[in-house]
């Protein structure tokens, strides 16, 4: 999924495109999911009129050696979602749907998303919650506590088995709801969605606090892995 535009990171480039360790974020991610066995096609959901760049960036840093293609996204996240789904349809028995701004996943944890999808129809990679969480009707005074013990932070990849995920979007699209977390249209048509716990960081950038981290995090895998 790369077809945002990051308001919330400010400046006058699109988050991916910002260079973190010696690339752009979204190369980061790409390389990421061509290193995985169980990734035989990658498809990139692009802003209209992008699609050049992402050409040039799969030249420059060879991002080709798995077949790739690219689809223009569409005004909420459902229908980009759809959009990229119905490039592949039910060509491949699974799908993961992952964030393009969110580059150092752990390989393994992706590895193990898929596998429990396979068996179960559909898995998330989440966090359990350690903060105190507070519930406000009006933002402005406390409701009540929540019991963190039951709160997971979810993130992507979300993995599905493609029909499960064909189905539960286009409900969600069908109904008018606007989604930012795919696995909220398989709660709709009632499909269990397995927990996968990510142990190991797995940030998103989202504000330009986020890169310094994020930088971090890649030369720390990168060092380990020479």
């Amino acid at each position: 999924m790369a077809a945002g535009k990051g308001t919330r990171m400010g400046g006058q480039i699109d988050k991916i495109f910002l260079e973190v360790d010696g690339a752009p974020i979204i190369v980061h991610t790409w390389r990421r999911f061509l290193s995985l066995p169980s990734v035989s096609k990658i498809v990139l959901v692009v802003r209209s009129g992008m699609e050049e760049e992402f050409k040039r960036l799969a030249s420059v840093h060879k991002l080709d050696q798995k077949s790739f293609s690219l689809v223009v996204g569409g005004a909420e996240r459902q229908d980009s979602v759809w959009n990229g789904l119905s490039s592949v349809k039910e060509e491949f028995d699974l799908v993961a749907i992952q964030d393009g701004a969110r580059p150092c996943t752990p390989v393994a944890v992706i590895e193990k998303a898929f596998q429990i999808a396979a068996q179960h129809g559909a898995a998330v990679l989440a966090r359990r919650v350690t903060d105190t969480v507070k519930e406000s009707q009006d933002g402005l005074v406390v409701d009540r506590t929540l019991d963190r013990s039951l709160l997971w932070a979810v993130q992507t990849p979300q993995v599905f088995q493609t029909y499960v995920i064909l189905r539960a979007i286009a409900e969600a699209i069908k109904k008018g709801y606007k989604l930012t977390d795919d696995t909220a249209a398989c709660e709709m048509i009632g499909q269990k969605v397995c927990l996968v716990e990510c142990p190991a960081p797995n940030p998103k950038a989202t504000s330009p606090d986020d890169l310094p981290y994020i930088e971090m995090l890649l030369r720390n895998e990168r060092a380990l892995s020479l």
